[in-house]
């Protein structure tokens, strides 16, 4: 088994909603970390992996909205601090697809998710060092995760919508 690190100054985070039905708004998160390990990444072949991502972290580009979202209203940072993520098997659709099963924890609720995730090749670095490119797509219900906050909207429907959409690229360097 061999361990990978994440180079987070090409590697991303993110997700977005829709907002008041018309618009979506996108946002990261910052601050994170992950144990990945595998005997063959490319295949994916015996891969273990986990996330932990930092609450507070989260940035909209809007202070006010990510002030919001840290508190009581929706995540309650300082009660729980951390989104985490741990893989539980991970199927090989074709050469570069896979859905990797795992669990999602969010506010102390865990429930199974499935990253639609594309191997997105290899290559060497300016540094000479080997690195590996990853995309992941999940959809997730909030109010599964007790985000329930929301408002009615005069002209109808809800200023946020219940999915989320997590698009999470990633490289990946070997240790």
């Amino acid at each position: 088994m061999k361990k990978y690190t994440i180079d987070f100054s090409h590697s991303t985070i993110s997700f977005s909603v829709r907002h008041m039905m018309i618009s979506r708004i996108h946002g990261t998160f910052e601050s994170y970390n992950a144990d990945i390990v595998a005997t063959n990444i490319e295949q994916m072949q015996d891969t273990n992996i986990s996330f932990t991502i930092a609450v507070a972290s989260v940035s909209t580009n809007n202070y006010d909205r990510d002030v919001h979202l840290v508190s009581p209203d929706f995540f309650d940072a300082d009660v729980y601090p951390k989104i985490v993520f741990t893989s539980t098997y991970i199927d090989k659709l074709s050469e570069k697809n896979f859905a990797i099963h795992g669990d999602l924890t969010i506010k102390n609720i865990t429930k199974p998710i499935v990253f639609t995730t594309v191997y997105t090749g290899k290559g060497v670095n300016p540094w000479a060092q080997e690195v590996f490119g990853f995309q992941a797509k999940a959809q997730i219900d909030r109010r599964d995760f007790n985000l329930v906050y929301n408002t009615f909207l005069e002209t109808g429907g809800v200023l946020i919508s219940d999915e989320i959409d997590i698009v999470i690229d990633l490289e990946l360097n070997p240790l």
